[in-house]
């Protein structure tokens, strides 16, 4: 399953973005030394654009609801 970057919908362009901006706050608090709060701020930031991306596969649209109501 690949990324499409610019695609027509706004929530999978702004997930991507919102997941490399986290990736780049991550590396600024490794830097800084702050470890256990970037891991946890990594996985959980990043994990959204994986919902989106698992919820535009869903097989049906209770499926898609259920994917996207993930917390």
């Amino acid at each position: 399953m690949a990324f499409i970057e610019n695609s027509d919908n706004p929530i999978v362009d702004l997930s991507y973005k919102f997941g490399v901006r986290i990736v780049k706050f991550y590396k600024h608090l490794t830097n800084k030394q702050v470890y256990v709060l970037s891991k946890q701020l990594l996985r959980c930031g990043t994990s959204i654009g994986a919902n989106v991306q698992e919820s535009i596969h869903a097989q049906s649209k209770a499926d898609f609801i259920s994917k996207m109501n993930k917390s």
